[in-house]
């Protein structure tokens, strides 16, 4: 087991909390006027699912559960969940649906992500910082706006609704944020 400093959890970590695994799903460093900053993190405990925030010092030190990294490539989903692909040893592994939860929007065939393992299990995903989408449905600009004053909603291809600049319309290829989904710029190339 190795200790981290709070402010440094990121979502995708998995952490030992009284003995039992949680997987991190969201972690937000809070920095008050007055009083000591905190992070407080949103996590699900991997043996039952349930959900549990706790909050922390950001100084605070958190048990980091010993995990296994490997890049492994996304092919498919199945009944089973979402299968990926060692690239060396072309081994596939299942990860669950429930594993995967609210990620999967992100998820992109022949993409390489992070699969965390206990164990030889699968716990945790952690993905790329961010992704290329295209847009395919976007509000027509509306005369008046200028460019830094407002954002307008889209779609983009894998379902995810971005709140894009005036300039990008149907058929733009533009990269986002994956932590919360928010556009970055336009895609290059």
């Amino acid at each position: 087991m190795a200790k981290i400093i709070a402010s440094s959890i990121r979502k995708g970590n998995v952490l030992e909390i009284d003995g039992k695994l949680c997987s991190v799903l969201k972690a937000e460093n809070i920095h008050p006027g007055k009083g000591t900053p905190v992070t407080h993190l949103e996590m699900r405990r991997i043996s039952d699912g349930i959900k549990i925030s706790e909050r922390y010092r950001t100084t605070e030190q958190v048990e980091r559960a010993f995990m296994e990294e490997r890049d492994l490539q996304y092919i498919y989903e199945d009944d089973s969940g979402y299968i990926f692909m060692n690239t060396e040893t072309y081994d596939q592994l299942s990860v669950s649906k429930e594993i995967v939860g609210d990620s999967a929007v992100y998820l992109q065939s022949e993409m390489m992500y992070v699969v965390i393992l206990h164990n030889g299990m699968p716990v945790s995903l952690q993905l790329p910082q961010r992704i290329t989408v295209t847009i395919i449905e976007a509000d027509p600009v509306v005369k008046g706006q200028t460019a830094s004053s407002s954002y307008k909603p889209a779609l983009a291809d894998n379902g995810l609704k971005v709140m894009v600049p005036p300039h990008i319309s149907a058929g733009t290829r533009i990269v986002i944020m994956t932590e919360d989904g928010s556009y970055v710029e336009r895609a290059k190339g």
